[in-house]
């Protein structure tokens, strides 16, 4: 039999065979954001549908901050469609020199189009990269363009980025101004919903950012015109209204909320902050009313500011005795709700959704800014700077109280090589990204877990009742938990100022609890845990609720399980006629440990919820409501959305 010659390839340096000038591909247009569009609006879930709708009302922000809007409406109509309608100028129709085409298509049509890259257009905009309306049109199945301008109304429609006709007059009209009507697209978006509460939460706070505009939302989804849900927002206190919407419920340590607004070195620096009695606070900082989550440069120079002139103030009139060491930037920041707003021509963000501010000239000039306003606040409001030094002190004296308990925490856990006899039953695994640690309520579920789990990479720590509230505790006394040193020492990642998320040691860390009552107590004290002194777990999207079946439904030798009251129900109807036996499982301790695997702890079958927090201000609140030690504001939150748990199953 006669060899065969096997025929010979050469590779580049990537291992790639025959690869060449013919690989590469060019995208055209507005093709590179359906392809890629998690670049352009962070993905295409939940809240990257949502982006559609911010990046529409940014170019009405950014008329507003240019003089030249005071007015938006925001629509959310039938089948999907969203129109957005600002009394501004109008988006130019006039030929574009470039491209041949209208001032609209080209804006529509190509990225990085638009007029806040020259110096005449904007003096400011959220817009930076100039391609937000752009890509709405691109991940949209239907765009269609109203313009009133010039004593006309111009009309342009577009399907999936590309334009179904050319620019047309639609008769005459009065006024200017822009209106963006817009369908998302299915073949991006798995799931269209948009959600009421998230909106009037963005749009509220662009009202507040944005002095002098007023936002009219309005939801016509399922509702005529006349008996649909609408909300206006219109603040003319600005940032310093948002201060007191965020600090409703609220002790204040002090009257007077500090305010301070100025131009230098052409960017307009805008603040105001507050303290309560809390332990945490709220910092909320804004570039050309882009929230940037992650903080950036303008954050920098507040916290620096601030923590330098109550230093300053403090020794000056001997709050802080001479070899007594300063204040930390976490003692002068606890329980402080702040809120920095900047405008600048040239904003640099890193990332395309905008998350954190990188202007380095920002800092020195927000810092500058602040320290100067501030020095003079607390000179001319003494009583307000003594309860302010006051509050600082007082949280200094509990962070050395809570070193001091940490770190016997930290040596017992290496002592004890950061295990717990009797307590964690640890997994082989020792890469974190494969292993997860189960939080059990209970010793009995904790037994059945143990014994159902995957040995390989599940780790059980079953909690021994309910775990103290720490809404409202200082970490010295949180400390003197067994059952939250336990946690802590599990993770492995330390706790405080000291925390380091690289020594997790587990990247799915789930709270397993009973469904019912208590369960859900201890799942709510777990969460308040971890909301308040582990929030990086959340945002990184390492925490988990399990999800373990209500209900056993037996026919025969076949078992069926029910996670929801919908799921047995549809069940039921499926055996109608047969011999159905029901069991409702009221604690997880009820399962044997092959069932507790099958139904709660096998990946290829479980439910489980992650956690995350889209909006931190209603976040907080929520927890100080539910957790905080006012009676009377608990008392209201469940009145109030008693209808809504009506037929939760817990």
């Amino acid at each position: 039999m006669p060899k065969i010659k096997k025929k010979e390839t050469t590779k580049n340096a990537s291992g790639n065979s025959d690869y060449g000038a013919k690989d590469i591909t060019v995208l055209k247009g507005l093709d590179p954001v359906r392809k890629r569009p998690g670049m352009y609006i962070g993905g295409t879930g939940i809240e990257g549908l949502h982006h559609l709708i911010w990046e529409v009302v940014d170019n009405s922000i950014d008329e507003s901050m240019a003089g030249f809007c005071n007015e938006i409406r925001v629509v959310l109509m039938k089948n999907n469609l969203v129109s957005v309608e600002d009394n501004g100028r109008g988006i130019p129709v006039e030929r574009h020199k470039d491209t041949g085409k209208s001032a609209l298509e080209t804006v529509l049509t190509t990225l990085h189009a638009g007029g806040k890259f020259g110096s005449s257009g904007y003096k400011v905009s959220g817009g930076l990269h100039g391609v937000g309306i752009s890509v709405v049109n691109a991940l949209s199945i239907y765009v269609r363009a109203e313009i009133k301008r010039n004593g006309y109304k111009y009309v342009q429609e577009y399907k999936r980025g590309k334009p179904t006709a050319p620019l047309k007059k639609d008769g005459k009209a009065q006024g200017t101004g822009t209106t963006i009507i817009f369908e998302p697209d299915k073949e991006i978006f798995k799931k269209i919903e948009f959600n009421w509460d998230t909106i009037l939460t963005h749009l509220r706070q662009q009202a507040y950012l944005t002095r002098g505009v007023k936002i009219t939302v309005t939801d016509e989804r399922e509702k005529s015109e006349e008996l649909a849900p609408k909300h206006t927002f219109y603040f003319e206190g600005g940032i310093v209204s948002y201060l007191d919407y965020l600090n409703r419920g609220e002790r204040l340590i002090h009257e007077l909320p500090f305010y301070v607004e100025k131009e230098e070195n052409d960017i307009f620096v805008e603040a105001t902050f507050q303290y309560t009695d809390e332990i945490k606070g709220i910092e909320m900082s804004f570039a050309n009313n882009i929230h940037t989550v992650e903080g950036g440069t303008h954050l920098m120079g507040f916290r620096t500011a601030l923590t330098r002139v109550i230093n300053d103030y403090a020794r000056k009139n001997k709050f802080i005795k001479e070899k007594e060491e300063n204040l930390t930037g976490e003692d002068i920041r606890e329980g402080l709700q702040s809120i920095i707003s900047i405008k600048l021509r040239e904003p640099q963000f890193e990332g395309q959704t905008k998350a954190k501010l990188g202007n380095a000239e920002v800092r020195g000039v927000v810092s500058s800014v602040i320290a100067s306003a501030l020095a003079s606040f607390l000179e001319e409001h003494p009583q307000d700077a003594r309860q302010i030094i006051g509050k600082c002190l007082l949280a200094c004296k509990a962070r050395k109280a809570a070193k001091a308990a940490k770190d016997t925490v930290i040596r017992k856990g290496a002592m004890e090589g950061l295990t717990l006899p009797g307590k964690l039953a640890d997994c082989s695994s020792r890469k974190p990204e494969e292993c997860e640690l189960y939080i059990v309520e209970g010793d009995s579920a904790g037994g059945s877990a143990k014994q159902g789990r995957d040995r390989g990479f599940q780790a059980i720590l079953p909690l021994r009742g309910k775990i103290l509230n720490v809404e409202r505790a200082r970490l010295d006394r949180i400390l003197t938990s067994k059952e939250i040193k336990a946690l802590i020492i599990a993770m492995g990642v330390g706790i405080g100022e000291d925390k380091d998320f690289s020594r997790l040691r587990y990247h799915r860390i789930i709270i397993m609890t009973d469904a019912d009552v208590d369960g859900a107590h201890i799942r709510t004290l777990l969460l308040t845990f971890f909301y308040r002194y582990f929030p990086e777990l959340i945002e990184k999207g390492h925490l988990y609720i399990a999800q373990p079946p209500l209900y056993k439904i037996t026919v025969g030798k076949e078992s069926k399980y029910a996670y929801v009251e919908e799921d047995k129900n549809k069940i039921i109807d499926d055996m109608k006629g047969k011999n159905v036996v029901i069991q409702r499982y009221k604690g997880l301790g009820e399962m044997n440990p092959s069932q507790l695997w099958e139904t709660t702890m096998d990946p290829a079958n479980r439910m489980m919820y992650k956690v995350n927090v889209e909006d931190v201000a209603k976040a907080d609140e929520i927890f100080d409501i539910l957790m905080g030690n006012e009676v009377e504001p608990r008392r209201r939150f469940i009145q109030t959305n008693a209808k809504a748990v009506k037929n939760l199953d817990i």
